[in-house]
C-alpha cells in the first residue's frame, strides 16, 4: 500500500502525506451484478484512518480534522467506502481520492469573518424607486373611487 498524498490547498500550502502505516484497507464483496458468486472478487474497498493516532498530521491539523469530520467518524476513525467500479484497483484509487478530498476540506481554515457594511446610497435609491413603481402598479388594480 502507498502513502496517501493530499494536494496543496488552504491550510496545507505544501500539501500533506499520510503514511501508509496509518491507513487500513478492507476488501469485501460489492453488491450488485456479478453472477452466481463463483468467480467474484472482493472489489469493495473500505479505507480507514484513525485521525487521533495519525502521526502525519500536526496537533492543530488533527484538532481541526476531528472537529470538522466528527459527523462522519466512528470515534476517531474516518472510513471511506468505494464500490462503484468492478475493479478493486479502481475502487482503491477512488477511495484514496475521496479520503484525500475530505481531509483537504477539513484541514482548510475557517473563512475570515465578514466585515459589516452599509448599503450604498445608489442601492437604497434603486430599492425605494422599485418599491414606488410596484406601489403604483398595484394602485391601478384597485376599484375606482366613485365620488
Amino acid at each position: 500500500m502507498n502513502d496517501l498524498t493530499i494536494a496543496p490547498g488552504p491550510g496545507i500550502p505544501d500539501g500533506a502525506v499520510i503514511a501508509a502505516a496509518d491507513l487500513t484497507e478492507r476488501f469485501t464483496k460489492s453488491s450488485g451484478p456479478g453472477g452466481q458468486g463463483v468467480n467474484t472478487t472482493d472489489s469493495k474497498v473500505q479505507l480507514s484512518l484513525d485521525i487521533a493516532a495519525c502521526a502525519s498530521l500536526s496537533d492543530a491539523q488533527r484538532r481541526r480534522a476531528l472537529h470538522h469530520l466528527e459527523h462522519r467518524m466512528d470515534g476517531t476513525v474516518l472510513t471511506v467506502s468505494a464500490s462503484s467500479h468492478r475493479s478493486q484497483v479502481r475502487n482503491r484509487a477512488e477511495a484514496r481520492e475521496r479520503m484525500a478530498s475530505l481531509l483537504r476540506e477539513a484541514l482548510a481554515p475557517p473563512p475570515p469573518p465578514r466585515r459589516r457594511t452599509k448599503p450604498t446610497r445608489g442601492s437604497v435609491r434603486r430599492r425605494l424607486e422599485a418599491k414606488q413603481r410596484r406601489s403604483e402598479l398595484k394602485s391601478t388594480r384597485r376599484r375606482p373611487q366613485i365620488p
